[in-house]
């Protein structure tokens, strides 16, 4: 199953004007979910994707695609 990382802004923005209660800021995107987290470990081949004229759903213009089975979720 492909996954699709990438960081979510308006977290990162929550996170400037919230420190006491911080948002995880990196999204993995696959066609049935959403995961949160702060850091990611990519086992296995992986790249980075630019594409303006066709973002994710969710804005994204920049992400990086792996195999969902080569990430390991770090506790943050």
């Amino acid at each position: 199953m492909i996954a699709r990382i990438h960081v979510n802004q308006h977290h990162i923005r929550y996170n400037k004007k919230n420190p006491a209660e911080t948002k995880p800021v990196l999204t993995v995107k696959t066609y049935k979910s959403n995961n949160y987290t702060d850091a990611i470990e990519i086992a296995g081949p992986s790249k980075v994707v630019y594409l303006p004229e066709q973002p994710l759903s969710c804005g994204a213009k920049v992400w990086i695609e792996c195999a969902h089975e080569d990430l390991i979720y770090e506790k943050s």
